[in-house]
Formats: structure tokens, C-alpha cells, sequence
């Protein structure tokens, strides 16, 4: 399948230059000139070859839609990608092809260079697998080298394609899957997560992972939940601004819907890509009804923000003006070597 002159043209625009070039197709956001001041975390990438690595990797960081990684071909060996996050934190992420030839390799003559100073594994499990007894093993012999040179490391689990299980049994098949992850990695311990490129549990996911790898995470939610209550917010929501992945947020009322942030996640990322095909840049959306004001804009360089208010009596402009005012304190916050300054109540 050819692609598109605008698809062309939306990759081209996104393409940054690299330190290590992958194999393939171009990523998107990913790869950048890395400052001596960058913090990197290794993120290893890994699955048997079908599992779907690649296609997740690609709709989270480098803007495909889910029906275009069928165009998709198979990770030959390493992929390896540099994602910037929140100033100088830069995710090193290895896409390690699943091939038989590949895994044994990266368990004998490549066993250090792969699993040396590894922060996350991300192991893909195809729920579907005819070889599951195969998938168990590898995954074994990818926490015996995880143990040996990363034992810190943080162990996620993706149960993969769960689209293609009949709805009323997946709660059961993941459930299953999980305990016996949960059995075979002690003594380390794994997060697993369902997941489906045709849904929003692959944001979930990946925002759980991405949130692990921020180093001064709790010090953004202190300050975030201190602006909520100085702007008097329902809940507010930080997002990374390429891959829209929610890496912070406080909410000061209950809200109903569990999954909202992914789903706010995928629908954004949609919208976007929609206006680059028309040669248009998303930067800032106002959705308002009866009950609610939900303020969606551009906050540092790194993140967009959400606001939502459900006080009628506090105009828009007054909310705009109060995420005008916080920028450059977030931008402050974003710094890994920054100040360590707080958002103060008035």
C-alpha cells in the first residue's frame, strides 16, 4: 500500500534528526540531538514477532492510525529510537525483533549489551498465540538476564490484541494470563495491562509506564493540585504533547467514567492528526455545555493541559489567563536539574 501525499508530508514535518537511525519506516516524534544534560532511561521492547511491538510503538510515537500499521513490516534485530519527554528526560527505547534467531541471540552473544542498565521491560504477549508454552519460556529467559544485569528494573507486561477475544470472556482469559505472569517473574514483579491498538487501553498502558520513568513526578502533582484549587478546577490533566499520553493529573470532585483519560488521549490524538492532514496545527479546544467547561491548550513545550470548571460563574477568559500564568512555572518544573519550587496557595 502507497501512502498518501499528506501522510508523506506529516511524517516528514514530524521527523527530527537522530542519534541512532532505525531500521524502517520514519518514527514520528521520535529521535532527536540529545544535550549532554539529557536524562536517559533504556526502555527494552520485547515480544515475539507477530505480537504487535511495532504497531503499538508506532500509534503512540510516531502518529499512525491503527488501521495503517498494517503497512507495517517486521523488526529486523534492534530498532533503536531516542523519545524526549518533559525536557531532559529522554526514553531510549529498544524495539528488539522477535524472531526465534533474534531471541536466542539477544540471551547468548548479545545477553549484556541488551540487558545491561535497563530501566523497563515491555514484554508483548499475543493473546491469541498458538505457542504460548514458547512465549512463557522467552519471557523466562528475559527475567534470568533482567536479574542478573538490571535487577532494579520496573517489569510491564502487555496481554496483547485483546480485540480479537470474545468480549464476554476477556475479563477471564486476562485475569488467568495475569496470575500466571505474576507466578513466573518472582522474584520480581510485573504490572500487567490488556490491551488493543483499536481501543484506549493502549494508553492506559503506556501512560502507566511513562508516568514510572518521570523523576520528579510527585513534585509535578503537588503543583498541579495546588493549581486545581487556585483556579477552583473540577480536575486538571497534563499531557505529553507528542504522544498525548496523561502523565499527571488532580481531580477535586469525583468523576464517573474510570477510563476518561485514555479516551480523551485517543480522541485528541485523532483530532490532531486529522488538522495535519489538512495542513492545520492543533493548539488549544474549548468544549462547553450545561454542566460543564472543558479547556484543552498548549501549557509548556513539552505538555498540553486540561481544565475542566463546572462553576458557571467563573468566565472562560479568567480560566485562559490562569493557565497563561502557570506556564512558566510548569516550564521551571519540566527541568530535571530545575529549581525545586512550589505552586503556593494565595
Amino acid at each position: 500500500m502507497e501512502e498518501s501525499d499528506s501522510e508523506k508530508k506529516m511524517e516528514k514535518e514530524n521527523l527530527g534528526p537522530r542519534m541512532d537511525p532505525p531500521i524502517g519506516e520514519p518514527e514520528g516524534s521520535l529521535g532527536w540531538v540529545l544535550p549532554n544534560t539529557a536524562m536517559k532511561k533504556k526502555v527494552l521492547l520485547m515480544g515475539k514477532s507477530g505480537s504487535g511491538k511495532t504497531s503499538m510503538r508506532s500509534i503512540i510515537f510516531a502518529n499512525y492510525i491503527a488501521r495503517d500499521t498494517r503497512r507495517l513490516g517486521a523488526t529486523i534485530d534492534v530498532e533503536h529510537s531516542h523519545v524526549r519527554f518533559l525536557g531532559n528526560l529522554v526514553l531510549n527505547l529498544w524495539d528488539c525483533g522477535g524472531q526465534d534467531t533474534f531471541m536466542e541471540n539477544y540471551f547468548t552473544s548479545q545477553r549484556d549489551n541488551i540487558f545491561r542498565n535497563v530501566e523497563v521491560l515491555i514484554y508483548v504477549f499475543d493473546v491469541e498465540s498458538r505457542e504460548l508454552e514458547k512465549d512463557m519460556h522467552y519471557y523466562q529467559s528475559c527475567l534470568e538476564a533482567i536479574l542478573q544485569n538490571s535487577p532494579d528494573a520496573k517489569i510491564f507486561c502487555l496481554v496483547h490484541k485483546m480485540d480479537l477475544v470474545q468480549e464476554d470472556q476477556r475479563d477471564l482469559i486476562f485475569k488467568e494470563r495475569e496470575e500466571d505472569l505474576r507466578r513466573l517473574s518472582r522474584p520480581l514483579e510485573c504490572s500487567c495491562f490488556r490491551t488493543s491498538i483499536w481501543d484506549e487501553t493502549l494508553y492506559k498502558a503506556w501512560s502507566s509506564i511513562v508516568y514510572q520513568l518521570i523523576p520528579n513526578v510527585q513534585q509535578l502533582e503537588m503543583n498541579l493540585r495546588n493549581f486545581a484549587e487556585i483556579i477552583e478546577a473540577d480536575e486538571v490533566l497534563l499531557f505529553e504533547r507528542a504522544t498525548f499520553l496523561v502523565i499527571s493529573h488532580y481531580q477535586c470532585k469525583e468523576q464517573r467514567d474510570a477510563h476518561r483519560f485514555e479516551k480523551i488521549s485517543n480522541i485528541i490524538k485523532q483530532f490532531k492528526l486529522s488538522c495535519s492532514k489538512l495542513a492545520a496545527s492543533f493548539q488549544s479546544m474549548e468544549v462547553r455545555n450545561s454542566n460543564f467547561a472543558a479547556f484543552i491548550d498548549i501549557f509548556t513545550s513539552n505538555t498540553y493541559v486540561m481544565v475542566v470548571m463546572s462553576d458557571p460563574s467563573i468566565p472562560s477568559a479568567a480560566t485562559l489567563i490562569n493557565i497563561r500564568n502557570a506556564r512558566k512555572h510548569f516550564e521551571k518544573l519540566e527541568r530535571v536539574d530545575g529549581p525545586k519550587q512550589c505552586l503556593l496557595m494565595r
